[in-house]
């Protein structure tokens, strides 16, 4: 979903599309191996980010809440993640294009993960969202909706308020300028390299062009 057409509510992905190859375990389809074309399905950048230490691989993605293409793809990106190479890792940045709704839809991700709840709550902001057509941008109903999934809404809104979530949506920022990210979902590589489905095409092709820059970074 690009920048431009976060106010135009694009209709969310076809489920045929969402059908994830196993690509790490039986051997990668077809497409999966193709000659991915530079500036075409993925974009090297002219500064490289620094890693995390530790050695590993990082792979980004970048996402928002309310985009339709990003709920889904969430199930696919979860299934191909537990199936990583020990080499590779993999966290979520939420981006925000404009101050609202996108910043307390980073609040809510990032108080999730100061709270340790991303793994209980994400696929369930989600489905909220874009099952249940709540807007979630405001916080009393944000925390009232946590407190309905178990969570002590008065606890949410101190870590979704607090100094540790404005500092991690600014590093989040300047993460999504550093990779030029115009749109989501998006996948960031070794700090090298991004793609997304607007330029591989679909969302199982995403991911193999991430496997793709994943195997570049690897070679050096």
């Amino acid at each position: 979903m690009k920048r431009r057409d976060f106010s135009q509510g694009a209709t969310a992905l076809a489920a045929a599309g969402l059908a994830g190859p196993g690509l790490w375990a039986a051997g990668m389809p077809a497409h999966a191996q193709a000659n991915w074309v530079e500036g075409q399905h993925f974009v090297r950048l002219a500064q490289p980010l620094p890693q995390a230490a530790g050695g590993k691989i990082e792979v980004v993605e970048f996402f928002w809440y309310g985009c339709p293409h990003c709920n889904a793809f969430e199930p696919m990106l979860s299934a191909w993640a537990k199936r990583l190479p020990a080499d590779v890792s993999v966290r979520r940045t939420p981006v925000a294009f404009r101050p609202e709704p996108f910043e307390a839809h980073q609040r809510i991700y990032f108080a999730l993960e100061a709270l340790g709840r991303v793994e209980q709550m994400h696929r369930r902001v989600f489905a909220a969202i874009h099952n249940e057509r709540q807007r979630l941008d405001k916080p009393n109903d944000i925390a009232a909706f946590m407190a309905k999934n178990g969570i002590d809404g008065a606890q949410f809104l101190e870590a979704y308020n607090s100094f540790s979530v404005q500092t991690k949506i600014g590093q989040a920022k300047r993460l999504a300028e550093a990779y030029k990210i115009d749109g989501v979902p998006a996948m960031g590589v070794g700090g090298r390299f991004f793609t997304s489905s607007s330029l591989a095409g679909t969302p199982d092709r995403t991911l193999a062009v991430t496997e793709f820059l994943i195997n570049r970074v690897r070679r050096g």
